[in-house]
Protein backbone atom coordinates (compact mmCIF):
# COMPACT_ATOMS: atom_id res chain seq x y z
CA UNK A 1 0.00 0.00 0.00
CA UNK A 2 0.98 3.73 -0.76
CA UNK A 3 2.11 6.35 1.57
CA UNK A 4 -0.86 8.54 0.38
CA UNK A 5 -3.00 4.97 0.05
CA UNK A 6 -2.16 4.72 4.20
CA UNK A 7 -2.80 8.48 4.96
CA UNK A 8 -5.73 8.50 3.16
CA UNK A 9 -7.55 4.85 5.13
CA UNK A 10 -5.90 6.41 8.33
CA UNK A 11 -8.40 10.25 7.67
CA UNK A 12 -11.48 7.29 6.94
CA UNK A 13 -10.72 5.80 9.92
CA UNK A 14 -10.70 9.19 12.16
CA UNK A 15 -13.12 10.80 10.16
CA UNK A 16 -15.52 7.87 10.81
CA UNK A 17 -15.08 7.65 14.65
CA UNK A 18 -15.93 11.37 14.85
CA UNK A 19 -18.90 10.71 13.32
CA UNK A 20 -19.54 8.32 15.84
CA UNK A 21 -18.62 10.13 18.84
CA UNK A 22 -20.34 13.11 17.67
CA UNK A 23 -23.97 10.80 17.48
CA UNK A 24 -23.14 9.25 20.78
CA UNK A 25 -22.74 12.39 22.41
CA UNK A 26 -25.80 13.52 20.42
CA UNK A 27 -27.96 10.47 22.07
CA UNK A 28 -26.77 11.41 24.93
CA UNK A 29 -28.52 14.95 25.00
CA UNK A 30 -31.16 14.18 23.19
CA UNK A 31 -31.73 10.57 23.92
CA UNK A 32 -33.87 8.56 20.85
CA UNK A 33 -37.40 7.59 22.11
CA UNK A 34 -40.06 5.22 20.56
CA UNK A 35 -42.63 7.18 18.53
CA UNK A 36 -45.73 5.19 20.20
CA UNK A 37 -44.95 4.63 23.72
CA UNK A 38 -42.12 7.59 24.49
CA UNK A 39 -39.64 4.62 25.65
CA UNK A 40 -35.97 5.57 25.57
CA UNK A 41 -35.10 3.03 22.53
CA UNK A 42 -30.87 2.10 21.49
CA UNK A 43 -29.15 4.35 19.27
CA UNK A 44 -29.32 3.99 15.70
CA UNK A 45 -32.31 1.59 15.87
CA UNK A 46 -35.81 2.04 14.34
CA UNK A 47 -38.05 4.98 15.53
CA UNK A 48 -40.56 2.12 17.06
CA UNK A 49 -39.45 0.32 19.70
CA UNK A 50 -39.33 -3.59 19.05
CA UNK A 51 -42.51 -4.20 21.94
CA UNK A 52 -44.51 -1.50 19.95
CA UNK A 53 -43.53 -3.30 17.09
CA UNK A 54 -44.60 -6.56 18.14
CA UNK A 55 -48.17 -4.85 19.71
CA UNK A 56 -48.99 -3.45 16.20
CA UNK A 57 -51.96 -5.07 14.85
CA UNK A 58 -51.45 -5.31 11.40
CA UNK A 59 -53.97 -6.30 8.47
CA UNK A 60 -51.68 -7.55 5.48
CA UNK A 61 -54.14 -6.37 2.99
CA UNK A 62 -50.77 -6.39 0.63
CA UNK A 63 -50.96 -10.13 0.71
CA UNK A 64 -54.73 -10.30 0.27
CA UNK A 65 -55.73 -11.69 -3.26
CA UNK A 66 -60.02 -12.07 -2.87
CA UNK A 67 -61.49 -8.48 -1.31
CA UNK A 68 -60.51 -7.16 1.79
CA UNK A 69 -62.99 -5.93 4.32
CA UNK A 70 -62.49 -2.51 3.53
CA UNK A 71 -63.15 -3.57 -0.19
CA UNK A 72 -65.85 -4.66 1.22
CA UNK A 73 -67.18 -1.63 3.05
CA UNK A 74 -67.63 0.26 0.05
CA UNK A 75 -69.40 -2.27 -2.15
CA UNK A 76 -72.46 -1.01 -4.06
CA UNK A 77 -71.89 2.57 -2.50
CA UNK A 78 -69.27 3.83 -4.48
CA UNK A 79 -66.82 3.05 -7.06
CA UNK A 80 -63.52 2.11 -6.34
CA UNK A 81 -60.46 1.13 -8.30
CA UNK A 82 -58.06 0.00 -4.61
CA UNK A 83 -58.35 0.00 -0.88
CA UNK A 84 -55.63 -0.35 1.72
CA UNK A 85 -55.15 0.24 5.59
CA UNK A 86 -52.00 -0.82 7.14
CA UNK A 87 -53.53 -1.57 10.62
CA UNK A 88 -57.03 -2.94 12.54
CA UNK A 89 -58.28 -0.71 15.37
CA UNK A 90 -60.32 -1.90 18.25
CA UNK A 91 -60.86 0.23 21.39
CA UNK A 92 -57.83 -0.18 24.10
CA UNK A 93 -55.34 -2.08 21.61
CA UNK A 94 -52.15 -0.24 20.10
CA UNK A 95 -53.53 1.24 17.27
CA UNK A 96 -55.81 3.47 19.33
CA UNK A 97 -52.66 5.00 21.26
CA UNK A 98 -51.03 5.47 17.73
CA UNK A 99 -54.28 7.32 16.67
CA UNK A 100 -54.10 9.65 19.91
CA UNK A 101 -50.98 10.18 19.93
CA UNK A 102 -51.44 11.41 15.90
CA UNK A 103 -54.22 13.32 16.36
CA UNK A 104 -53.97 15.05 19.69
CA UNK A 105 -50.32 14.73 21.17
CA UNK A 106 -48.63 16.41 18.00
CA UNK A 107 -47.18 13.30 17.47
CA UNK A 108 -46.54 14.71 13.73
CA UNK A 109 -43.10 12.41 12.97
CA UNK A 110 -45.45 9.24 14.10
CA UNK A 111 -47.81 10.09 11.28
CA UNK A 112 -44.90 10.61 8.73
CA UNK A 113 -43.42 7.33 9.97
CA UNK A 114 -46.42 5.64 9.26
CA UNK A 115 -47.39 6.87 6.19
CA UNK A 116 -43.62 5.48 5.15
CA UNK A 117 -44.97 1.82 6.29
CA UNK A 118 -47.83 2.73 3.96
CA UNK A 119 -45.73 3.67 0.90
CA UNK A 120 -44.00 0.60 1.78
CA UNK A 121 -46.71 -1.77 1.26
CA UNK A 122 -48.38 -0.21 -1.73
CA UNK A 123 -45.53 -1.59 -4.01
CA UNK A 124 -46.84 -4.85 -3.67
CA UNK A 125 -50.55 -4.20 -4.41
CA UNK A 126 -50.63 -4.09 -8.61
CA UNK A 127 -53.75 -2.09 -8.56
CA UNK A 128 -51.27 0.88 -7.34
CA UNK A 129 -49.04 0.57 -9.81
CA UNK A 130 -51.02 3.32 -11.50
CA UNK A 131 -51.49 5.77 -8.83
CA UNK A 132 -50.37 9.24 -9.40
CA UNK A 133 -52.01 11.70 -6.86
CA UNK A 134 -52.13 11.54 -3.20
CA UNK A 135 -55.41 13.58 -1.81
CA UNK A 136 -55.07 14.21 1.73
CA UNK A 137 -58.55 14.17 3.96
CA UNK A 138 -59.12 17.91 4.65
CA UNK A 139 -59.66 19.36 8.14
CA UNK A 140 -62.22 22.29 8.08
CA UNK A 141 -59.82 25.60 8.88
CA UNK A 142 -60.86 25.89 12.12
CA UNK A 143 -60.25 22.55 13.18
CA UNK A 144 -56.66 22.41 11.10
CA UNK A 145 -56.02 25.77 13.46
CA UNK A 146 -56.77 24.24 17.02
CA UNK A 147 -54.80 21.32 16.24
CA UNK A 148 -52.17 23.18 14.41
CA UNK A 149 -51.73 20.69 11.68
CA UNK A 150 -53.91 17.75 9.37
CA UNK A 151 -52.93 14.42 10.44
CA UNK A 152 -53.98 13.04 6.88
CA UNK A 153 -51.53 15.57 5.36
CA UNK A 154 -48.57 14.40 7.20
CA UNK A 155 -49.42 10.37 6.83
CA UNK A 156 -49.93 11.50 2.93
CA UNK A 157 -46.13 13.16 3.37
CA UNK A 158 -44.95 9.88 4.75
CA UNK A 159 -46.72 8.05 1.94
CA UNK A 160 -45.22 10.50 -0.79
CA UNK A 161 -41.41 10.20 0.72
CA UNK A 162 -42.11 6.32 0.43
CA UNK A 163 -43.67 5.93 -3.28
CA UNK A 164 -42.35 9.74 -4.76
CA UNK A 165 -46.25 9.97 -5.98
CA UNK A 166 -46.85 14.00 -5.18
CA UNK A 167 -49.93 14.90 -3.25
CA UNK A 168 -52.08 17.97 -3.56
CA UNK A 169 -53.33 19.73 -0.23
CA UNK A 170 -55.68 22.14 -1.45
CA UNK A 171 -57.97 19.58 -4.33
CA UNK A 172 -60.51 19.26 -1.68
CA UNK A 173 -61.76 21.89 0.57
CA UNK A 174 -64.00 21.09 3.97
CA UNK A 175 -66.86 23.60 4.22
CA UNK A 176 -69.14 22.76 6.53
CA UNK A 177 -67.83 22.71 10.28
CA UNK A 178 -69.00 19.35 11.25
CA UNK A 179 -69.63 17.66 15.10
CA UNK A 180 -67.39 14.96 16.19
CA UNK A 181 -68.27 11.85 14.15
CA UNK A 182 -66.82 9.41 17.40
CA UNK A 183 -69.95 8.60 19.10
CA UNK A 184 -72.04 8.60 15.70
CA UNK A 185 -74.04 5.66 14.05
CA UNK A 186 -73.77 5.13 10.66
CA UNK A 187 -76.96 6.96 8.90
CA UNK A 188 -75.44 9.90 11.72
CA UNK A 189 -72.10 10.27 10.48
CA UNK A 190 -73.20 9.88 6.45
CA UNK A 191 -76.12 12.73 7.38
CA UNK A 192 -73.47 14.69 9.30
CA UNK A 193 -71.12 15.19 6.15
CA UNK A 194 -73.60 15.88 2.94
CA UNK A 195 -72.64 18.78 1.58
CA UNK A 196 -69.36 19.29 3.51
CA UNK A 197 -66.52 18.81 1.03
CA UNK A 198 -65.62 20.80 -2.25
CA UNK A 199 -63.63 20.00 -4.92
CA UNK A 200 -61.03 22.64 -6.78
CA UNK A 201 -62.09 21.64 -10.66
CA UNK A 202 -58.75 22.27 -11.96
CA UNK A 203 -56.95 20.47 -9.57
CA UNK A 204 -56.90 16.71 -10.82
CA UNK A 205 -57.20 17.64 -14.53
CA UNK A 206 -54.08 16.07 -15.23
CA UNK A 207 -54.31 12.96 -13.09
CA UNK A 208 -55.94 9.48 -13.94
CA UNK A 209 -56.09 7.63 -10.61
CA UNK A 210 -55.75 9.43 -7.42
CA UNK A 211 -55.57 8.19 -3.94
CA UNK A 212 -57.79 9.57 -1.08
CA UNK A 213 -55.60 9.38 2.47
CA UNK A 214 -57.23 9.15 5.30
CA UNK A 215 -56.34 8.25 8.97
CA UNK A 216 -58.97 5.60 10.19
CA UNK A 217 -61.78 4.28 8.80
CA UNK A 218 -65.16 3.48 10.63
CA UNK A 219 -68.72 3.80 8.24
CA UNK A 220 -67.09 5.13 5.82
CA UNK A 221 -69.39 7.76 5.19
CA UNK A 222 -66.33 10.95 5.02
CA UNK A 223 -64.69 9.07 2.55
CA UNK A 224 -68.04 8.25 0.90
CA UNK A 225 -68.60 11.93 0.65
CA UNK A 226 -65.21 12.64 -0.64
CA UNK A 227 -66.07 10.24 -3.66
CA UNK A 228 -69.05 11.23 -4.65
CA UNK A 229 -68.07 15.04 -4.73
CA UNK A 230 -64.59 14.11 -6.76
CA UNK A 231 -66.84 11.92 -9.29
CA UNK A 232 -69.62 14.86 -9.83
CA UNK A 233 -66.51 16.71 -11.90
CA UNK A 234 -64.29 13.65 -12.99
CA UNK A 235 -66.69 10.63 -13.72
CA UNK A 236 -64.04 8.57 -14.87
CA UNK A 237 -60.57 9.17 -12.69
CA UNK A 238 -59.92 6.15 -10.85
CA UNK A 239 -60.23 6.84 -7.30
CA UNK A 240 -58.70 4.36 -4.02
CA UNK A 241 -58.63 4.52 -0.64
CA UNK A 242 -55.73 4.45 2.06
CA UNK A 243 -55.72 4.59 5.77
CA UNK A 244 -53.74 4.22 8.98
CA UNK A 245 -56.53 2.31 10.19
CA UNK A 246 -59.42 0.82 9.74
CA UNK A 247 -62.02 -0.28 12.76
CA UNK A 248 -63.11 -3.52 13.60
Amino acid sequence: MSEHSKTLSVYRFWQKKLVEWKDDISHLIYPNSCLVCDRETPHKKNQICHLCETELHLTHFENYLEATKLDKLFWGRVQLEATYSLLHFEKENSTQAILHGIKYQNKKNLAREMGKRIGANLIKIEKFNTLDCLVPIPLHPKKEYQRGYNQSLLLTEGISQFTNTPSLENALKRIKHSDSQTKKGRFKRWENVQQTFKIDKKSLNKYKHIALVDDVVTTGATLEACVQEIQKSYPELKISILSLAIAN
